[in-house]
């Protein structure tokens, strides 16, 4: 296929899925906009229930929002024109360049690949890009070697061909078998791709690199193809990595007294759960993902996350006893949050006519007066807001991002947010505030021990948190603490990103990527 523009093109391809593609991608990315290339990331197909809103109101993977990030540019849409959000175990709600385009399963997807109106789209976003950037970093899905969906990939080798661009390979030795990964990867690749790869990367090393050298040796003579590096394994990096979500980890840590403890339901179809990874940063918080209901004993606060099946997860949480945890918890003065799917479990009803989901009707946990229809039209757009439910003191305004499919009527409840710059009212139709560009979101209850909002992100804004949190700790007895605590937290995730990039830049030679992009020629 003929390289549709000018734009230089590195792929990073991985051996396997979580391999570690998104984050050496974020890197390279990071590195080459602080050498002065304009740089775009771009990644044909994702398969993910952790979505990010563009400006423009497009949804788009989180990973290539954290890339764009990396880029200094803001997220757009042609960087992940395909977002796969799997609503079942063979079917998945395809988004193309942002919007809905159909719900598909596997088979009917793979029907409409290469020579599709899906492929179009992934070359016309790609030519965009090349167009605009001097250089675009190029991710993979999955493997490099997945034989048996050679002819209907739109991901990996057909955009690699596209973009005319070389490829880094990354295998993960944490998972076990490098050489095996990597040498069968190769094997399996036709000769034209094998001549594509440039060099490998050795990713989640733990332990001495020293005595991997010989590794390091075979690998370079068995493929005659020079490894870049070994990357150490980094645990403790701020960022909002797509499907990094250490569940084990956390359990480790039992509730304290002397700390907030917050419990998050795992759900089958759980999205989204970045919108509380910076609540994890915070010092006085203690934070459990919980998959069953006696884990969250002791917590002051539990969450019911967002989720891409809303009737199918509020169905396991009852069949596996959640029920009456949420009861007992509420009863005992502890507060109850929903985000979007678990802001609509927290109301009596939500109905399904049009089949989006499981169809039909199905019964909330009754917590708020909320009714719930799910529609066709998708709602996606940034959003700022201003709380409703704290006081008036301890209401700092948010940013963050609708992503839903839900309609929601709040009865007589009082609404949690003011929306500022909303194009269309996620509650009940006609409820202004008097001003054409606001309307409300969310509930609360009287007590102000259970709300929900269709808001996802709210928890990354430090004030909002450090108030969310304060009013937590005086409930609890202990003494509020300072909002700068809160924007420390933000700051390290702020600075994370050149943090990975001062970690790949030490632990890899980027001879070859600078050589691909012209740098010395730029010097």
């Amino acid at each position: 296929m003929p390289h549709p523009a000018r734009a230089n093109a590195i792929a990073v391809l991985g051996t396997g899925s979580d391999v570690g593609k998104s984050m050496i991608t974020s890197g390279l990315c990071r590195l080459l906009r602080r050498a002065g290339f304009r740089v775009a990331p771009f990644k044909a197909q994702n398969m993910s229930l952790n979505s990010f809103v563009t400006p423009e109101g497009g949804e788009i993977g989180r990973a290539q929002a954290l890339q764009a990030e990396a880029c200094g540019i803001p997220p757009h849409v042609d960087m992940n024109p395909i977002l796969l959000k799997p609503e079942s175990n063979s079917r998945s709600q395809v988004i193309v360049q942002g919007r809905v385009f159909a719900t598909l399963d596997a088979q009917a997807y793979f029907a409409r690949t290469q020579d599709s109106d899906l492929f179009r789209a992934v070359r016309e976003s790609y030519a965009r890009l090349a167009s605009q950037y001097e250089v675009i970093v190029i991710e993979g899905a999955g493997s490099a070697a997945e034989v048996n969906l050679r002819d209907r990939d739109l991901v990996n080798w057909p955009v690699v061909e596209m973009a005319d661009a070389q490829v880094v390979l990354v295998g993960d030795i944490d998972r076990g078998g490098v050489f095996a990964q990597i040498i069968g990867t190769l094997d399996l690749i036709a000769p034209e791709e094998r001549a594509r790869v440039c060099g490998i990367v050795i990713n989640k090393f733990r332990g001495d690199v020293a005595l991997f050298a010989d590794g390091i040796r075979f690998l370079t003579e068995r493929t005659g193809i020079p490894v870049l590096g070994v990357l150490p394994f980094l645990r403790d990096l701020a960022l909002d990595q797509e499907d990094s979500l250490d569940v084990d980890l956390r359990r480790q840590i039992p509730f304290a007294a002397d700390r907030i403890n917050i419990a998050v339901l795992l759900v089958p179809h759980m999205s989204n759960f970045t919108d509380f990874n910076a609540l994890t940063e915070e010092s006085d918080v203690l934070l459990h993902y919980v998959a069953v209901p006696e884990e969250a004993a002791g917590a002051d606060v539990i969450l019911i996350p967002g989720t891409k099946a809303t009737l199918a997860d509020l169905g396991y949480l009852r069949e596996n006893g959640f029920e009456p945890l949420l009861q007992g918890h509420i009863q005992r003065g502890g507060e109850l949050v929903g985000i979007c799917g678990g802001y609509q479990m927290l109301g009596r009803q939500i109905a399904d006519p049009d089949g989006l989901e499981s169809g039909g009707t199905g019964e909330g946990f009754g917590f708020l007066h909320l009714t719930t229809l799910l529609k066709r039209d998708k709602i996606t757009e940034q959003v700022a807001a201003r709380p409703l439910h704290l006081s008036d003191q301890d209401a700092p305004p948010v940013q963050g991002y609708l992503i839903h499919m839900g309609r929601t009527n709040r009865h007589e409840h009082r609404p949690c947010f003011l929306l500022h710059d909303a194009k269309e009212v996620s509650e009940r139709p006609g409820e202004k505030t008097g001003q054409d560009d606001e309307c409300l979101d969310g509930a609360v209850r009287d007590d102000g021990l259970v709300w929900g909002t269709y808001i996802h992100g709210l928890f990354d804004q430090p004030s909002f948190r450090r108030a969310w949190l304060n009013r937590l700790r005086t409930r609890k007895g202990l003494p509020a603490l300072d909002l700068t605590l809160s924007q420390l937290v933000n700051d390290k995730r702020r600075d994370a990103l050149d943090r990975w990039a001062d970690y790949v830049e030490q632990h890899l030679d980027l001879g070859l990527i600078w050589d691909l992009v012209g740098k010395k020629g730029r010097a």
